[in-house]
Order: structure tokens, then sequence, then C-alpha cells
């Protein structure tokens, strides 16, 4: 008779159970938001790195809630962003990076107006965010094959910004050697070739002051003959480990 119970107890248990699942049929997200952040002075996207340090996009879904949980998605280096795989509905879009965003502010330096763009995502939105990064890095003409199989470029650092929160000094100044053009920056690169290096505050000064033009050479001996990229990469004492970048460069072996 026992036995008898728990087997009755077990079929409701399973039955309830079944009865109670059901199928997940809705369709997954294929909506598209695409765009870039570009510097609001020279119109050129802005550069970046691939991954927690570099720009992502914020998206949050108010077609249901004035306080909604924010969801991101990465930027590609070059400055683009593109994620297919969005639901349709109501977003407020921003961008975060090593950058200022652009806002509109009154006479008592109220904000009236920021960067951020509310959109009604039913297939596609394409997105333009003007900022102003910590820094811009400039080369001043192209890498230079050594005799001994080093490399030397030359940049030029200046700041891209007048706020007052980001006038720090600069930490950092490195040149990253790759063997891939993407994902070329401080979460990718080849640290036998890499110089990373530190700068004082005077030295920083004397940077963006006197806009001095930076030399650097390639560390470890000759280069390997293959493809190699370079990129500058440079951050501010922010509290951020975030850089700005230049573009990557490539160089042909004689």
């Amino acid at each position: 008779m026992k036995r008898l119970f728990y087997y009755t107890a077990l079929c409701l248990v399973i039955v309830t159970g079944n009865s109670c699942s059901k199928i997940d049929n809705y369709p997954a997200p294929s909506d598209t938001i695409t765009g870039s952040t570009i510097d609001e002075v020279t119109g050129a996207t802005l550069q970046t790195e691939i991954g927690s340090g570099g720009t992502r996009v914020k998206l949050l879904e108010t077609s249901y809630s004035a306080n909604p949980t924010p969801e991101y998605f990465q930027s590609m280096q070059n400055g683009t962003f593109n994620d297919d795989k969005i639901f349709a509905a109501t977003y407020k879009v921003s961008v975060e990076g090593p950058f200022v965003p652009i806002v509109t502010t009154d006479t008592t330096g109220t904000v009236t107006a920021d960067s951020s763009q509310n959109i009604k995502l039913t297939s596609k939105a394409t997105l333009t965010f003007k900022v102003q990064p910590f820094l811009r890095i400039s080369w001043i003409g192209k890498p230079v094959f050594n005799a001994d199989s080093t490399v030397t470029v030359q940049v030029q650092i200046t700041r891209g910004t007048k706020d007052p929160n980001y006038q720090q000094d600069i930490t950092d100044v490195n040149l990253y050697v790759s063997n891939t053009q993407i994902n070329d920056g401080n979460n990718n690169y080849d640290q036998r070739f890499s110089p990373l290096i530190k700068i004082t505050s005077l030295k920083s000064d004397t940077i963006l002051n006197m806009h001095q033009v930076l030399t650097i050479t390639t560390t470890g001996g000759a280069l390997p003959a293959q493809d190699v990229y370079f990129r500058v990469g440079a951050r501010i004492n922010a509290g951020l480990d975030q850089y700005n970048y230049t573009t990557p460069m490539s160089i042909k072996y004689p």
C-alpha cells in the first residue's frame, strides 16, 4: 500500500512538471544598431582598443521601465560599432570611452542636452556620436626602418578637450608592435619590441605645452621579416585605464 502511494505521488509530480513547462518560442533578436564615434574637431572616427579598455555603446531600454538596467556592446578598433542582435524597442543610446561626450549647458551650467540619443528601433538605426578625446595623437611622417632592423616612429600629442576635469598629466606613451592590424593596442602587442614609456609630470608638460615631437624606437633588436603593425597609445592620469590611439601603420621591408 505504501509503495502504491509513492508511485501515485511520483506520477503526480511528473504530470504537474510537464504541464507547467513552456517552450520559449520567442524569435531571436535581429535588429541592428550601427554607427561611429567621431572627434568633433577632426571629423575622424575615434581610435580605440577592443575589449574592456575601449569604447563601448550603452543601451537603456526605456520601453517598459524608467530606470532600466544598462546593456553594453563594444566598439570596433577603428571607432565604428555594429550589433545586429538587438530586440526591437525604444532605447536611450550613448557611448563611453577615453573622451568627453559633447553636452549643451545653459548660463547656470545646467545640462540642457546630453550626447545620448533616443531611438525607436524597428529594424536598423545608424548613429553618430561627436566627442572630445582626452588626447589627440598624430603621426609625424611614416615609420622609418633602421639599418639594424629596428623601426623608429614619431608622434605629436595634444589635448583633445578643454574640460577642466580631464587636464591631468600624461602617464604613459606606448609604442605597440603587433603582427596584426586588428586588435593592436594595450591589450594585444608583442612585448619583445614594444617600448612602454612612463612619463613624469615635467615631461608631460613639455609634451603638451611645447608640442614636442616624440621619437620612439622599437626595443629587443631586429624585427622579424613579416607583416608588422605599429600603433601609439597614450593616457592621462584620470583614474581610468583607457588610452587614446593613433591609427595602425605598417612598413615595407627594404
